[in-house]
């Protein structure tokens, strides 16, 4: 067997059904359409959400909350990550936490103070909390801010 003489087995593959091709065909005269109706007619599109004329879903249920179009929303790094993850002296970029799996492709990265941290770190990163900022400073590092833009996000108040 080799790739110039596969073939599919026997009944895989079956004509495509030709519809208004006469009576003898089993879909002549209305081409399996019913009769009369919009859905009879040449051209016809159900909505998105048509539900024959009943309320659709989307009108029935109540609407709550409010979402904010303008929120940013960051993916979280701790402290005891990055301690259990760099050695002493390593910069810490976005690219490198991408490296490690610990944010997604295209998140802001922001810097939390869960843990401990003894190590001396350069850390880059979108945005830090004031107490993580304390911390990676009282252990001889420095927190350096990326803006937003250069991660191809747009900035926004």
């Amino acid at each position: 067997m080799s790739l110039n003489n596969l073939k599919p087995p026997k009944g895989a593959r079956r004509n495509r059904k030709r519809v208004g091709r006469g009576e003898g065909s089993g879909t002549g005269v209305t081409s399996g359409r019913g009769h009369k109706g919009q859905q009879s007619r040449s051209g016809y599109a159900r909505k998105r959400g048509f539900e024959g004329g009943q309320m659709p879903v989307h009108r029935r249920l109540p609407k709550r909350g409010f979402r904010n179009p303008f929120r940013v929303a960051y993916e979280v790094v701790n402290l005891d990550t990055l301690e259990e993850r760099f050695e002493s002296g390593a910069e810490v970029t976005p690219e490198a936490l991408r490296a490690l799996r610990l944010v997604s492709r295209h998140g802001l990265v922001k810097i939390l103070a869960r843990g401990e941290i003894t190590k001396s770190l350069t850390v880059k990163a979108h945005r830090f909390s004031a107490k993580a900022r304390e911390s990676i400073a009282g252990a001889g590092g420095h927190c350096e801010v990326v803006s937003l833009r250069s991660s191809g996000r747009k900035e926004s108040a």
